[in-house]
């Protein structure tokens, strides 16, 4: 199992752990909500659960809860930028449809 961050992703999430001034990482996870059934969720990590896993890309931890691992097994975070827009992507091989506004998915 493994999960994936570009370098522009890496940076920018030390740039954010930076900026906050604490925390040992980004915890990427998914939770039930929208109209395919799930949504992806980012928040800073200042300590790890006894169950969580980790991976570290680019030297910037990604820490993932094993029902969530499920889901996102493969994905790549990448870090984007399209006019005035910009954010995080993710690239999730277990994705087998998207809603049409673009905030949920169906696996």
């Amino acid at each position: 199992m493994s999960i994936t961050l570009t370098e522009t992703a890496a940076d920018r999430v030390r740039s954010f752990l930076d900026n906050r001034g604490k925390g040992i990482g980004l915890r990427l996870g998914v939770k039930t909500t929208g109209c395919s059934g799930m949504a992806y969720v980012l928040e800073f990590v200042d300590e790890l659960n006894e169950e969580d896993q980790v991976f570290d890309n680019h030297g910037v931890k990604i820490i993932i809860d094993p029902k969530s691992l499920v889901y996102l097994d493969g994905t790549q975070l990448d870090y984007v930028k399209q006019g005035l827009n910009e954010g995080f992507e993710f690239n999730n091989p277990n994705v087998k449809s998207e809603c049409g506004c673009g905030e949920s998915f169906n696996v």
